[in-house]
This record gives structure tokens, C-alpha cells and sequence, in this order.
């Protein structure tokens, strides 16, 4: 089977323009302060980076000079610890990265397709659309380590990825369904392009859903319903997504106006790009799976469980390109990796349900 010759890497960088046109880099000094804060100490970090202590310090010594402000504080008993400027400017840079990944993803996916077509050879190609997500995240990194298994992505709202299926713009198209009382309401959202004579699901896994909010939870925010409270701050996610509808249905069953939430109509496009929000100060709650809260240091408070899929047309079935899908997904790789993803459940990955085995029997009336 042909394979995918190379796989296009992107990346951001961003940097500060004085008022002399000099330009500052900030990459390097982001990275170093990044393993300072993970590592404890300027010598753990200098290892990590693989820099010597003097350069470390140079490049340090040099930001400070420029920004006038300390960025580390050291002592014998605690090591060094990065103050509350340089925290900052880690988290703008983390919000960047968690902003940007799903755009460099999609970018670098139609750069390795614009490279192979300079080539003669064929490839049978999985086109994947979904929603950007850590399970997604994981498969397409594992996918194309493997022998470069070709696997097109481009990161879409759960809508925009099942109407791209319906069009037949895709192979696999990724959305999430939350349970008890707002599996129905999500189902007639997506029902225009659910056609159980057409369509299959591949179950990918199940994950926690909930409000990520500040360690030790300072505004004591417990549910939804704090959300209208004139002193918390909330981020949503970007207008179309699945989990703004799922906010809005929250808000709906409690009777509240959207509009008196602050911060309903903002807009971010992954999960970590809402914890770092949340983490960094410019927000005090947002939503997203659990996972994101625990990278970022985050309390979780549970609002529901969710179920994710892609949806198939029947006619896949049996392919040589969705059976070494299958033969990935089910393989201990990716098992594992899914495994130790907080708030994930894998135990039903890899299976192939009709809408009505996913749902009931009750699914033709559901979607309407």
C-alpha cells in the first residue's frame, strides 16, 4: 500500500517589535521558562533544553533587561519559580498554541496532500472531519507514525463535519451526543443529515464534560446556574460547536437568557484553549472536557457525559482503508493512549452501530 512521503510540520512563534523596529523572539525564552516551571530549577531546565547554564542565564538576563521586569525568582530552599509576569507570558503562549493547533493541523493535512499529488502513485485516503479533540488528536498522530497511513483531516464543528459527509466531502465525520435529557435535543440538531439508511457510526469513546474553573474554586461556582452571576467571567466555545449548543441548552432548561451570561458570546475553538483561558486569569469558568482541566491545573465540576462518534456511509464498510482504521483503534497503541486520557472511556471504541443501536429503537421520532 502506498504511504504519504512526508508529513508537514507547523508550529507558532510569536515575537515583540520595539519601537526601534527591532524584532524580540520569543521562542526560546518561552521554552526555557516552560521547563523552569515544570522542572523546578534553572539546571533541570538547562538539561531539558539541552543549553548550557550560562546560556540559559543569558537569554534570561536579556529578557528582563528588555521587558524591565524579573522573570525568575530563586532561592536555596525552593529552587526557582517563574514570577507572576513570566507565568503570564507562558499562558498567552499556551492560549496561542491551543488556539492555533486545530488551524496548523488542518493547514499541515493539505500541504501533505499538495506534496503527494506532485508524485505518480495513488493513495486510498480517509478523509476525516471533526471536531478538534484530544482522542481525534491522538489517532492522527498515531496514523501517521504508522508507516505515514494516509488520513486527510480537516478540524470542523460537529455540523459542518456531518454535512460535509452528507455531500460526501469526507469519509469519517466527528460529533459528540451528551445523555440523559439532552441526547434528543442534540439528535434533532444534527437531524437534518442523520439518515439511517445511509449512515453508520463508529463509536470513537465516551468523555466527561464539564466546567473548568480556577484551583480550590475561588467564586465557589458549582453549575450552570452561577454563570449569570455578575462577578464570574465565562468563555464559551466558538459560535456553531456542539458544546455552545449544549451550553444553551443548559442555560434553556434553567430558564436563563444567554445574554445575561458575561462572556456568552465569546469564542474559542479547542478545550485547551478554554483551560488556559481559565488558568491564566482572563476568564473564571468555561466548559470542555476533563482532560484539559487536569493538564492545566484546573478544578473540574461534571455537567454531563458524551458519547463521540463518526459517522460512515454504509458503503465504507469493508474497505481496506477503514479496516486498518479499525485494526489502529482497537490496536494497544492507541487503546493505552486513549486509556490514560482523563475522563475518557474507551471500552466501546471501534465498534460499528447502526443510528438505532446507538440510540434506540426511538430514533426516527427523535429526530423529529
Amino acid at each position: 500500500m502506498a504511504v504519504y512521503r512526508f508529513k508537514p510540520k507547523l508550529k507558532s512563534e510569536w515575537f515583540l517589535e520595539k519601537q526601534s523596529g527591532e524584532i524580540l523572539a520569543m521562542g526560546e525564552v518561552l521554552q526555557l521558562l516552560a521547563a523552569v516551571d515544570e522542572c523546578g530549577h534553572i539546571a533541570g531546565a538547562c538539561q531539558a533544553r539541552r543549553i548550557s547554564y550560562r546560556h540559559a542565564w543569558g537569554l534570561l538576563r536579556k529578557a528582563e533587561a528588555e521587558f524591565q521586569t524579573a522573570l525568575i525568582e530563586t532561592s536555596r530552599r525552593r529552587g526557582s519559580r517563574l514570577t507572576n509576569f513570566a507565568r503570564h507570558l507562558l499562558w498567552a503562549n499556551r492560549r496561542i498554541d491551543a488556539r492555533l493547533a486545530p488551524t496548523f493541523e488542518s493547514i499541515a493535512s493539505e500541504l501533505q496532500d499538495e506534496l503527494q499529488r506532485l508524485y505518480s502513485e495513488e493513495l486510498s485516503v480517509l478523509r476525516l472531519h471533526a471536531s478538534h479533540g484530544f482522542a481525534v488528536e491522538g489517532l492522527m498522530r498515531l496514523a501517521n507514525d504508522q508507516d505515514m497511513m494516509p488520513l486527510e483531516l480537516r478540524y470542523r464543528t460537529g455540523i459542518e463535519a456531518l454535512a460535509s459527509l452528507d455531500r460526501r466531502e469526507c469519509d469519517l465525520a466527528g460529533f459528540q451526543v451528551p445523555g440523559a435529557s439532552y441526547e434528543k435535543p442534540i439528535l434533532r440538531h444534527y437531524a437534518r443529515w442523520l439518515n439511517p439508511d445511509r449512515m453508520l457510526l463508529l463509536h470513537l469513546a465516551e468523555r466527561n464534560t464539564g466546567l473548568f474553573v480556577q484551583s480550590g474554586n475561588p467564586k465557589d461556582i458549582r453549575s450552570i446556574a452561577d454563570l449569570v452571576r455578575p462577578d464570574v467571567r465565562f468563555v464559551n466555545r466558538q459560535i456553531g460547536s456542539s458544546t455552545r449548543y449544549l451550553v444553551h441548552l443548559m442555560l434553556e432548561e434553567l430558564d436563563i437568557d444567554p445574554n445575561e451570561v458575561r462572556g456568552f458570546d465569546t469564542g474559542e475553538f479547542t478545550h485547551m484553549a478554554i483551560a488556559a483561558h481559565i488558568a491564566s486569569g482572563m476568564a473564571d469558568v468555561g466548559i470542555g472536557v476533563e482532560t484539559a482541566a487536569w493538564r492545566c491545573g484546573l478544578a473540574f465540576i461534571p455537567l454531563a457525559k458524551e458519547r463521540y462518534f463518526f459517522g460512515i456511509n454504509k458503503d465504507l464498510v469493508g474497505t481496506h482503508a477503514l479496516q486498518r482504521l479499525l485494526d489502529l483503534m482497537n490496536g494497544e497503541a492507541y487503546q493505552s493512549y486513549v486509556k490514560d486520557l482523563v475522563g475518557y472511556d474507551c471500552r466501546l471504541m471501534g465498534q460499528v452501530q447502526t443510528l438505532e443501536q446507538a440510540f434506540g429503537k426511538d430514533i426516527p421520532r427523535a429526530l423529529h
